[in-house]
C-alpha cells in the first residue's frame, strides 16, 4: 500500500514533465542547472541574498509551469537596485570577493526573470559557467571540484537542449551528450594545466580578501584561546618525512614563543632589545630529520617546524626569517598554500651557556596579579636551589592534586592563574602552560610559553602526516645553566595520553561523557577497521589532490617536465610511444574506411541501439525483413514508427536506382534520436 502511494506521485511528476511543452521543459532544465551552481554559495552569502535568490527561482519556476507573463522592467529595475544597495550595506563595498560574488549570484537569479529570447538563455548559461569558478574562491577541495563538474555538465545539457530542431532526445541521452562534450574538452584542459607555462600562484588566482576568513594560531594566548581552536578539524599542514617518522611524543611543531604576561594574556616579547639569531648559542646532537611540509593558506605569517630546524626554508615569492627564540616567520602572510623542505633536530641545546642574556625579561611578572601563585613560587624556590627540582615540584603538584584536562574549562576572572591553581583546577593546555610558567618565574627560574601543534595523524596509505587545528597545543620552556632552554609539557603531567596518543584519547580519559560517546560510536573491531581504512583512503586522495593540483607550482611543473623529458629520451619509451601511435593511426584508418558513408554509420548506430534493447539484427537480415520482424515486437508506437521510417529510407537509399534524397543523413539522425 505504501509502495503504491509513493509510486503514484512519482508517476504523476513524470507524466507532468512529459506533457510540458518543449520550451517550458528546457527552461526548467536550465533552472535546475543554475540551482546546482547557486546552491553551494548559500553557505557563505548573507541569508537575505540566498532567500532572495530562492524566491526568484521559485517565481520563475511557477511562471514557467503556469505560463504567466514575466515581470516588467519597471519592477525588475527597482528590485535589482535595491539588491545592489543591500550588498553595499552588508559588505560596505561593491568590490572584493564576497561583494562581487553576491552581486553575480543576484544577477544570475534576476536574469531568470527576463528571459524572452534564446539569446537571454545563453547569457544565463554563460553567466552560470563563470559563476562556477567563484565556488573555488571558498573551497578548492576535490568534492567541490566534482560538484562543479556535475554543474558544468548540467549547464552544457541545458545549452544543447535549446539547440535541437524537431524532436528532442530523452533527458538521459542529452545528459550523456553533455558529459561527452565535457570529456572531449578534458584532455586538452589537462594538457594545458600540466604543460602550459604557469604564472606564480595557486591553481586559481584569488582576490585580496579571498583568504580573509582563514585563521589559526594568533600572536597572543589567553585562557580559552586554544581550547576553542582545538574544536576545529581544519587542516593546518601536512608533512611527508624523508627519514623515519619520529615517535609521537617528539612531534612538537614550534610556532610562537611568548614571554610578556599582563596577568591574563601572553604575548611575544617586544622587539626592542631582542637578539639576532647569530648571537644565539646552539648545540645539536644526533642526526637531523628531513621532511617536506605543505602549509595551508592562512592570514598569519607563522611557519611551523619540528622542534629546531637547522636552516631557513626556501619560499617562492616570500622570504623566511628566524628569531632568537627559533620562531620561523615569513615576510608576507601565507595567503597561498606554501611548501618547503626542512631538516630538524629533536635533541639540541639552545642558549646552553653559563649565563642567559635578557634573563630579567624571562623572569618578569606583572605587579598586583595572582598573589597566591607568586607566594607558592617563592616557597618552591626555598625548597631547592636546583631549577630542575623546582620544575619537578610544580609538575608533582599537577599530578598530586585533582587537576583535570577539559575542552570546556570554567571561566576565569582577573587573577586567572590563582583561580585555576587553587579553585577550578580544570583547564586545557594553555591553562597548564600559563600556570607553570608563572610558578617557575615566581621561583626565580627563567621560563616562557610556546604555542604550536603537537602530534598529527599519519596516513598509512600515502605516508603523509596530517596536522589539524585540533592538534593546537601550548607547552613551556625553562632555562637551566649549561643545558639551555628545556621543553617541559605540564599538560603531560595531568593527561599523558594527549602527548602519547592525541587529543581525543586524552579527553576520553579525563571526561566521562566524552568516553561514553566514544563507546556509542564503537561499531566493533572489523567495522572500525574498515571505516578507518576508508577514511585513510579518502585522506590520501585529498592529499594527492592538494599536492598535484592545488599546489602545482612553476617549480613542480619544471620538475615534472624535466622528469617527463628524461623518460621520453629513453629508447624504450620512444619505441612504446611509436608503437602506440602506429596502432592509433591504423585503427583510425580502418574506422574511417568502414564508416565512410554517414548513412551506413547511422545504420550501424541503429543496430547498436536495438542490441541494447534486446532486439539485435541478425547477420543475414536485411532492412525490410528486420522491419517486418520488429513490427511484431513490444516497442511503443512512436518508436516503432520511427524505426519503420528509418529502415524504409535506408532500404530505398541502398537499393533504389534513384539518387539519394537531400538531407537523408539528417533525417535518419533525427529518427534515431526518437528511438
Amino acid at each position: 500500500m505504501s509502495g503504491a502511494s509513493v509510486g503514484a506521485p512519482r508517476a504523476s511528476l513524470a507524466r507532468l514533465a512529459a506533457q510540458l511543452p518543449r520550451d517550458k521543459a528546457d527552461t526548467l532544465l536550465l533552472l535546475g542547472a543554475a540551482l546546482m551552481v547557486l546552491a553551494p554559495h548559500a553557505g557563505h552569502l548573507p541569508l537575505w541574498v540566498s532567500s532572495l535568490c530562492a524566491l526568484t527561482l521559485l517565481w520563475r519556476t511557477l511562471a514557467t509551469v503556469r505560463g504567466t507573463r514575466m515581470p516588467s522592467a519597471y519592477l525588475l529595475l527597482p528590485l535589482s537596485m535595491a539588491a545592489m544597495a543591500g550588498v553595499f550595506m552588508s559588505y560596505r563595498t561593491l568590490f572584493g570577493r564576497d561583494a562581487g560574488v553576491a552581486m553575480l549570484v543576484l544577477l544570475v537569479a534576476f536574469k531568470m526573470l527576463e528571459m524572452h529570447a534564446k539569446r537571454d538563455l545563453f547569457v544565463v548559461v554563460f553567466l552560470s559557467l563563470f559563476l562556477v569558478l567563484t565556488n573555488f574562491f571558498y573551497s578548492q577541495s576535490i568534492l567541490t571540484a566534482l560538484m562543479m563538474v556535475a554543474s558544468v555538465i548540467a549547464l552544457l545539457t541545458a545549452q544543447l537542449s535549446f539547440q535541437f530542431t524537431g524532436s528532442v532526445p530523452p533527458l538521459g541521452r542529452r545528459l550523456w551528450m553533455g558529459a561527452r562534450v565535457f570529456l572531449l574538452a578534458a584532455p586538452l584542459a589537462l594538457m594545458l594545466f600540466f604543460l602550459f607555462p604557469r604564472i606564480q600562484g595557486p591553481l586559481w588566482g584569488m582576490p585580496s580578501d579571498a583568504q580573509g576568513g582563514r585563521t589559526g594560531l594568533s600572536n597572543s594566548m589567553a585562557p580559552g584561546n586554544l581550547s576553542n581552536l582545538a574544536q576545529s578539524d581544519d587542516p593546518v599542514f601536512q608533512v611527508r618525512f624523508l627519514d623515519p617518522v619520529p615517535p609521537k611524543p617528539q612531534l612538537y611543531w614550534r610556532g610562537v614563543v611568548m614571554g610578556d604576561f599582563d596577568g591574563r594574556t601572553w604575548t611575544p616579547l617586544r622587539r626592542r632589545g631582542r637578539r639576532f639569531p647569530d648571537q644565539v648559542s646552539l648545540t645539536v646532537r644526533g642526526e637531523a630529520v628531513r621532511y617536506e611540509l605543505t602549509l595551508e593558506p592562512s592570514s598569519n605569517n607563522w611557519l611551523f617546524a619540528l622542534d629546531l630546524p637547522d636552516r631557513l626554508p626556501v619560499l617562492s615569492e616570500n622570504a623566511a626569517a628566524v628569531s632568537s627564540e627559533m620562531e620561523l616567520t615569513s615576510s608576507l602572510p601565507t595567503s597561498k598554500r606554501v611548501r618547503y623542505e626542512l631538516s630538524s633536530h629533536t635533541d639540541y641545546g639552545l642558549d646552553d651557556g653559563a649565563e642567559l642574556k635578557d634573563r630579567a625579561r624571562w623572569l618578569a611578572l606583572p605587579d598586583g596579579f595572582n598573589p597566591r601563585a607568586l607566594e607558592t613560587g617563592a616557597q618552591i624556590a626555598q625548597m631547592s636551589a636546583d631549577p630542575a627540582a623546582r620544575a619537578n615540584a610544580v609538575l608533582g603538584m599537577f599530578t598530586r592534586l585533582p587537576f583535570s584536562y577539559t575542552l570546556q574549562p570554567p571561566l576565569l576572572g582577573r587573577d586567572s592563574v590563582d583561580e585555576f591553581l587553587f579553585k577550578t583546577r580544570a583547564g586545557f593546555c594553555e591553562h597548564f602552560a600559563s600556570a607553570f610558567v608563572v610558578l617557575m618565574r615566581a621561583a626565580e627560574v627563567p621560563a616562557r610559553v610556546v604555542i604550536g601543534y603537537q602530534g598529527g595523524e599519519l596516513n598509512p596509505i600515502d605516508g603523509f602526516l596530517m596536522v589539524r587545528q585540533s592538534e593546537a597545543h601550548a607547552w613551556a620552556e625553562i632555562w637551566i645553566a649549561g643545558r639551555g632552554w628545556i621543553r617541559v609539557d605540564p599538560t603531560a603531567a595531568v593527561a599523558p595520553e594527549r602527548v602519547q596518543r592525541g587529543l581525543s584519547s586524552a579527553l576520553a580519559q579525563n571526561t566521562p561523557a566524552f568516553a561514553g560517546l566514544g563507546g556509542l560510536l564503537d561499531f566493533g573491531g572489523e567495522r572500525n577497521a574498515l571505516f578507518e581504512q576508508l577514511r585513510f583512503r579518502i585522506g590520501a586522495i585529498n592529499t594527492g589532490w592538494n599536492q598535484w593540483i592545488l599546489n602545482y607550482t612553476p617549480e613542480r611543473q619544471s620538475g615534472f617536465l624535466e622528469s617527463l623529458k628524461l623518460s621520453l629520451m629513453h629508447w624504450r619509451s620512444l619505441a612504446i610511444l611509436a608503437a602506440l601511435g602506429a596502432v592509433l593511426l591504423l585503427w583510425r584508418a580502418v574506422r574511417q574506411r568502414r564508416e565512410t558513408d554517414p548513412v551506413d554509420a547511422l545504420y550501424s548506430a541503429l543496430g547498436r541501439r536495438m542490441s541494447q534493447l534486446g532486439m539485435a539484427r541478425a547477420a543475414d537480415e536485411g532492412p525490410n525483413a528486420y522491419a517486418a520482424r520488429l513490427a511484431h515486437g513490444t516497442l511503443g508506437q512512436d518508436k516503432l514508427a520511427a524505426i519503420d521510417r528509418f529502415l524504409a529510407l535506408y532500404s530505398a537509399h541502398k537499393y533504389s536506382a534513384r539518387p539519394p534524397a537531400p538531407g537523408l543523413a539528417s533525417t535518419l539522425k533525427s529518427l534515431l534520436n526518437n528511438i
